[in-house]
Order: C-alpha cells, then sequence, then structure tokens
C-alpha cells in the first residue's frame, strides 16, 4: 500500500499501533487501564529496517494520540482535557523531534455551543470533547478533523486561521461510493470538495494541511474492507483525483522541494526533478 501510495504522489499514511487484551504486550489491559512500559515502548522502538530509534525517525511525521477520542458524556470534558494535555506532555518528553495531534474527529462540544450547528448532530456535543479547547493545548502542534459527507470541515480550517493559529489536517476523509442519478460517484464528489477548499487554503499559506482517505487498500485485504474502503486503481476517476490533489499540493510547495529527488515512478515527474 506504501508502494502504490507513492505512486500516486502521497507523502503521509496514517496507520495505528495499540493492542488491547491481557497479553504482555497490551498496551490497554483493560478499559482505561494502560500499560505505560509498552506505551514508553512504541516511541522509542528501533526501526528494524534503518536502526533509527523512532523519536529520532525522519520517516515518521507525527504521533496521534488516539483514533477518536470520546467521553461518556459532556461532564467529562474536563477529564478528556486533563488526559489530552498530560498525555501531549508525556509524548513530548521522550521525543523532542515529532510533531503530535490528538486524534479527534472535530466535533465542537457544549463549551462552544455557538458552533454546534456545524456538528452532524447533536449527540456530538455530548461526548465531552471540543475541537477548540482540545486542540488549543500547548503541545498539541496541529489540529485534526474526521470529515464525512455529513459534517463539515471548513470552519474547522478557519478556526486554525483565525483562533488556534495552528495548521488542520483532515485525518481521515470517507465517503461512500455510491452513485448518484447522474451517475457520478458520491465519494469523488465529497473528495474533490474536500481537496478544492484545502488546496486554496494551503496555496495562501494558511491552516489548510492535507487530506489522507479512509481507507485506501490493495488487493486481497478483504479482511479490512468497511462501507468506505476502495481500491483506488480499481475505480480511475478517484485514481485521477488524487494524483491530482498530490501534484497541485507539490507545485505550491515546489521552491522549498527544489533539492529533493523523486522515484523514477513519481506521479509528477516535471516538479523537483
Amino acid at each position: 500500500m506504501m508502494r502504490r501510495g507513492a505512486g500516486m504522489g502521497m507523502t503521509v499514511c496514517r496507520t495505528w499501533a495499540f493492542s488491547d487484551g491481557d497479553g504482555p504486550n497490551a498496551l490497554q489491559r483493560s478499559p482505561g487501564l494502560f500499560d505505560e512500559r509498552v506505551f514508553r515502548a512504541v516511541v522509542t522502538r528501533k526501526n528494524s529496517m534503518t536502526g533509527v530509534r523512532f523519536f529520532d525517525e525522519l520517516a515518521i511525521f507525527a504521533w496521534e494520540l488516539m483514533n477518536e477520542p470520546r467521553g461518556e458524556s459532556g461532564s467529562s470534558a474536563p477529564l478528556l482535557q486533563s488526559w489530552i494535555t498530560e498525555m501531549a506532555a508525556y509524548i513530548k518528553s521522550l521525543d523532542q523531534r515529532h510533531l503530535v495531534t490528538i486524534g479527534v474527529e472535530g466535533f465542537y462540544g457544549l463549551q462552544t455551543q455557538e458552533k454546534n450547528a456545524v456538528n452532524p448532530g447533536d449527540w456530538a456535543s455530548s461526548l465531552g470533547t471540543d475541537f477548540l479547547n482540545n486542540s488549543a493545548i500547548h503541545n498539541i502542534d496541529f489540529a485534526s478533523v474526521h470529515a464525512y459527507p455529513d459534517s463539515c470541515g471548513w470552519i474547522h480550517i478557519r478556526d486554525g486561521d483565525d483562533i488556534l493559529k495552528k495548521p488542520v489536517l483532515f485525518t481521515e476523509v470517507v465517503s461512500s461510493s455510491q452513485q448518484n442519478q447522474q451517475g457520478s460517484y458520491q465519494r469523488d464528489i465529497f473528495l474533490k470538495m474536500v481537496y478544492d477548499k484545502i488546496y486554496e487554503s494551503s496555496k495562501k499559506r494558511q491552516a489548510g494541511a492535507g487530506a489522507l482517505i479512509w481507507q485506501l487498500l490493495v488487493d486481497d485485504m478483504q479482511g479490512y474492507v468497511d462501507q468506505f474502503s476502495f481500491v483506488a486503481w480499481n475505480h480511475l476517476s478517484t485514481y485521477k483525483l488524487i494524483i491530482e490533489q498530490s501534484c497541485r499540493l507539490r507545485r505550491t510547495f515546489v521552491k522549498e522541494e527544489t533539492n529533493r529527488k523523486y522515484r523514477h515512478n513519481d506521479p509528477c515527474p516535471s516538479i523537483g526533478s
């Protein structure tokens, strides 16, 4: 998948590193009980291919604290805020080189009721998360958003510019492949809308930082399939859309990449050659 992703001009992929259960190397032994030894081992692990410790590994872009952290109710907001503050500081104590983000979905909480209208439903404000308060924590370097067709991420980009003063990365962009009456795929329509917003923002050196698709697969990975997963090269219009976004974002920052060398299968061979 990494090789095929690079062939589409992608430069960052998102993956998870966790293990739940009662085994000797489980990160979460029981709900809410984590093994600090295993957690530290992930951050300090030696890359078996390069021999470099993860905290010095240039191939690592950032650490994400948790996928979609949520509380049991709106009243759990202080507890979640405290957890994010503590864990982000702990990561920074182990690794001063890499960026840290949370992994939140981008919901606005009860603390910012004036923005609740952009949540995907009233339920989203009752989970103890709040995009602004969570992302404003000092050791959080960039904000994360998970963009579904029933949510709006554009206000998050504006918040990154006007309030947080931090980049905003769409760490999940998802849509089904359902066709509409005109024969266009919903996924392409939604993905192009997200891509255009991010491109316009990044072109102005504003907060829009990029988008990671949930989820790209290669052939024979049926065990990982969900309603949003797909093999990109089996959907030519989506495949071309991804490459187009990769290339135009790179062109935006081509001056910063004059010394970079690209592989022979680079989809944008005229850039940085």
